[in-house]
């Protein structure tokens, strides 16, 4: 019964996902050119993503802490990695970022594409050259006042532990002179545990937002000291 109901599901997912992308197409071509962050598609984008977390009862989302983001901030965001499901649980928080992605995500069909559409940041993990562009990337969406989202892990925890957090979203810190924003993601290992598409039961999901790291309680450390703070403060609100 979990297979049928998971693979219900992700047939929902790839029929509903056509629909939408259509809606995104002409809301990119009526706002693009006068919404340079694109901001109104992100936000389409989070609708989008939480309608699928709405209509799966087994998911209950809360997210916390959503008034600490100051509207006029641009931030480096930062959060541990426990499953796919964090991308879906991360917009519930209704603010404008752009993902720093896994090259891979921009294939599928519909939603990779949307994420075209949004001016998302492609990684091709494990080549050097693909890293320095996508830190160019971050560093000018920042310029343009565009937050940017990293999940420093690089992967997914099998564990639910915070594995090391790899530099690249401290690297962009630093240059850029921002205020990190860290977040802590729970229960989504348990919900759709990684290398696994069927479906785990109810399980209770939180994404809160810690706080907000200015620069200047960083400026006078390492990247590698700046990684190694953020990480323990995520760790501290990982269950």
């Amino acid at each position: 019964m979990n297979r049928i109901i998971a693979w219900l599901f992700l047939a929902y997912m790839g029929l509903s996902s056509a629909l939408f992308f259509v809606v995104a197409l002409i809301l990119w071509a009526c706002t693009a050119p006068f919404d340079k962050r694109l901001v109104w598609l992100h936000m389409f984008t989070s609708f989008w993503a939480c309608l699928y977390l709405w209509t799966m009862p087994a998911w209950s989302v809360a997210a916390r802490g959503r008034e600490k983001i100051r509207k006029e901030a641009t931030y480096v965001v930062v959060s541990n990695h426990q499953s796919a499901l964090d991308i879906l649980v991360a917009f519930r928080l209704f603010f404008p970022f752009k993902w720093v992605s896994k090259a891979e995500m921009f294939r599928v069909p519909f939603i990779g594409w949307n994420m075209y559409l949004n001016g998302y940041i492609r990684l091709l993990r494990g080549e050097k050259e693909s890293s320095r562009q996508a830190l160019t990337e971050s560093e000018k969406a920042l310029a343009k006042g565009c937050s940017v989202y990293f999940f420093p892990e690089g992967t997914r925890s099998k564990t639910g532990h915070l594995k090391p957090f790899k530099p690249g979203a401290f690297i962009v810190a630093h240059r850029m002179r921002v205020p990190i924003l860290t977040i802590a993601i729970n229960g989504t290992m348990k919900a759709l545990p990684k290398a696994s598409l069927n479906f785990h039961g109810s399980h209770p999901i939180r994404i809160e937002v810690i706080e907000e790291i200015p620069y200047a309680d960083f400026a006078h450390l390492s990247i590698e000291e700046t990684a190694e703070m953020v990480r323990q403060r995520i760790a501290a609100h990982v269950d």
